[in-house]
Order: C-alpha cells, then sequence, then structure tokens
C-alpha cells in the first residue's frame, strides 16, 4: 500500500512540474518582472550625459512599476557603467545577458561603444538592441535584425544645422567638430547639406581632439577663418568650453550644435556664453505645456527631486517611455522574440515627447524628425515644432 502511495505521489509531481518545465523560459506570466539592460557611461567621458541619461530611465520605469508595470508585468532595468569603453561595454553586455539573462536592450549609450556589441548581443544571443542613445546610417541602411531605434541620427540632424544656418543668412560655414570617426561622419554631412540649401553656401571642418578642454586654439583659428555660422559636433562639455572661450576672445558667431548639445550641461558648464546658442533637439522642450510632459516633470519632482528637468534626463525618460508604448501593445507572453515583433508591427506610436514612431520590416528607425531649439533667458526654447530635416547626399 505504502509503495502504491509513494507512486501516485511520484506520478502526480511530474504533472505539477511538467507545465513548467516545458514553459518558455524567456517569457514573463502575470507575476513575471520584465527584465531588461543596458550599458551606459557613468564614469569617464561620457559621464556628463550618461549620469542623468540613467536617471530618467529609472524615474520612467518607477512611475510606469507604480502604475501596474507593462501589461501587469513589473519592469527591472539594468544599467551597468560602460565608462563610454568598448571593452567595458562589451564585458556588460556578457553581464547582463549571462548573469542578469534580460529579455532586451533599451536605452543604451554609444555608438561605437553598442556597436561592438553586435557579434555577441544581436548575432549570437539573439537579444534586442532598442532604442539606443546613439546610431549611424548603417545601423539601420539595410536594416539589421533585432536593432530598432528611435533617434533621428545624428548625420540628419547635421543637414538640418546645415539649413537652418544657411536659411539665417550664412554662406560660410565652420564644423568644429571632435576627431573621432563617428564625430567626423557627422561632421561631413554638413557641407551637402548646406550647398542644398543654397549653392553659394560652403563648410570646412576643423578638427579637435577629443576631450579638449583648452579651445583658445580652436577660437583662434575660427576667428582666422572668419565663417558666417559655427556648428559643433562635439561633446556636450566641449561644445560648453567652445562658447565659453568664444565669449571670451569676443568671436561674436553664430553657433549650431546637434542633438547631444542641447542638454543641461551645456547651459550650467558655459553660462551666460550659451545665450543665443542654437541645436536641434529629439524631443519637445522640458517646459512645454502638453500633459505628456507635466507627466515627464511631476515624475522627476516625485522620483528624483534633486535631478535636472531638461533634455539630459528626458533623453532616458523619452527613451523608456517609447519601449513600454510599443511592448503595451503585446498580447500573450514578453519575449525578446514578441518584442522585436511588437516593434516591427508599430505604426504611429504617441509618446507626446518625440516624433511620432512608426518601423516595418524595412525601417528598423522609428523617428525621422527634429525640433528646433534656442537658449534664450538662460534655458532652452523651441523654435517651431518637428520637422524632417533636408535628405543626406
Amino acid at each position: 500500500m505504502r509503495l502504491k502511495v509513494l507512486r501516485v505521489l511520484s506520478l502526480l509531481g511530474v504533472l505539477v512540474l511538467t507545465p513548467a518545465a516545458c514553459a518558455d523560459p524567456g517569457a514573463s506570466g502575470p507575476r513575471d518582472t520584465i527584465k531588461l539592460g543596458a550599458w551606459i557611461p557613468l564614469s569617464g567621458p561620457g559621464a556628463a550625459a550618461g549620469v542623468p541619461q540613467k536617471v530618467g530611465g529609472e524615474v520612467y520605469f518607477k512611475m510606469l512599476n507604480d502604475k501596474g508595470g507593462i501589461n501587469g508585468h513589473k519592469v527591472e532595468w539594468i544599467a551597468k557603467d560602460n565608462a563610454y569603453d568598448t571593452q567595458q561595454t562589451i564585458q556588460a553586455a556578457r553581464e547582463l545577458i549571462g548573469q542578469d539573462k534580460v529579455v532586451a536592450i533599451v536605452n543604451a549609450n554609444g555608438t561605437a561603444q553598442t556597436e561592438a556589441s553586435f557579434p555577441f548581443v544581436l548575432n549570437q544571443s539573439k537579444i534586442p538592441i532598442l532604442n539606443t542613445y546613439g546610431g549611424a546610417v548603417n545601423w539601420y541602411t539595410p536594416p539589421r535584425p533585432l536593432l530598432y531605434g528611435v533617434q533621428t541620427l545624428y548625420e540628419d540632424q547635421a543637414t538640418a544645422l546645415a539649413a537652418w544656418a544657411v536659411q539665417n543668412g550664412a554662406k560660410k560655414l565652420l564644423v568644429v567638430h571632435s576627431d573621432p570617426a563617428a564625430f567626423v561622419n557627422v561632421a561631413k554631412q554638413v557641407g551637402p547639406a548646406a550647398s542644398k540649401t543654397d549653392p553659394a553656401a560652403t563648410a570646412d571642418l576643423l578638427a579637435v581632439k577629443f576631450q579638449s578642454t583648452d579651445y583658445s586654439p580652436i577660437v583662434s583659428q575660427v576667428r582666422e577663418r572668419k565663417p558666417d555660422a559655427v556648428i559643433t559636433i562635439l561633446t556636450a562639455p566641449e561644445a560648453a568650453a567652445y562658447l565659453k572661450e568664444a565669449k571670451l576672445q569676443g568671436l561674436a558667431v553664430p553657433a549650431y550644435g546637434y542633438a547631444p548639445d542641447a542638454q543641461a550641461a551645456t547651459l550650467t558648464l558655459a553660462g551666460d556664453a550659451a545665450e543665443g546658442y542654437n541645436a536641434v533637439s529629439w524631443f519637445k522642450v522640458p517646459t512645454d505645456p502638453t500633459p505628456e510632459m507635466q507627466e515627464y516633470r511631476d515624475a522627476m519632482k516625485k522620483y528624483a527631486p534633486d535631478q535636472p528637468v531638461d533634455f539630459s534626463t528626458l533623453i532616458g525618460f523619452a527613451f523608456a517611455k517609447a519601449f513600454a508604448e510599443i511592448v503595451k501593445t503585446i498580447d500573450g507572453p514578453i519575449t525578446s522574440e514578441s518584442i522585436v515583433q511588437a516593434y516591427r508591427n508599430t505604426k504611429g506610436v504617441e509618446t507626446g515627447i518625440m516624433p511620432q514612431l512608426t518601423f516595418s520590416d524595412q525601417q528598423h528607425l522609428g523617428a525621422t524628425q527634429v525640433q528646433r531649439v534656442t537658449v534664450r533667458n538662460g534655458q532652452w526654447t523651441s523654435v517651431g515644432g518637428f520637422f524632417t530635416p533636408p535628405p543626406r547626399g
């Protein structure tokens, strides 16, 4: 009798365990947590942008979890420091996928750094990389499986800046840019875009060693070249250093920067030298009165009251929100595969913060518009609404 009872209990154990054993290990059930990963420079040369980006992402996911998460699933977003270094990025990727078991990389930071992770993350591990702060034309042309972005390309921002400066009357542009290849490739887009806007317009390049802090000789060279406008393709601290030195030397040439320069660090570091500085942005200005931007400001006040309410934290918040709005469309288990399918099927998703997002099999970059902004009375102010930059080449 005792032997029969043990056999029955054993059989019941198998019946109970079998469904769990057969379940998809990447799926998220009603009580499961969606694990996401990111690498962000929290130290090193990119920390000025990376630290507030992380804060913004954390604020959004805290707010989201307090509201019930995504379709009832709470989100755990694990952001590791990559120090803006390719090797540390690869190490972070291995930890996030091998140890933390994330289903997607969301809201990471760094163009060259993220691209270095592609062989392991996209090709070997089959984990999607989504909404990266960074990117290049070759990421999306042709589209790569498992790679989707919501950030209008830097190259397209350069064409927008060139057209804006020329439309404002500039004929001779000078592009002051950092010397790594990622910056050079963006800077090279200015000339063709300027001449397309006005055949008489030209653009020259002036390379600056990455992480330079002494801009005295650079501004002297700018003065010698006598441009009508300067376009900065620099990190925010470097753009601020240029603006301060230009003011110190009395160089009154209009300056335009790409989206990474439109953040609090530029204003803080440049002070009143930033007044009148123009840039393009991926987002509405943080002071925009719409309900979606009010939600951002309220969330920052609640979850990170000591952090800036500006573009630097808005980046992390907006990219996290874009992910959540897309994944909310999933009907069923939330896995790496279902997340990718949700992105592929996304048409006209509105965040109220950035341009409308649309993807397809052939379009893995969901946003292609930017907004002009300028510094007035010490804060970023919008100049019109979102628009599509002129085509490249």
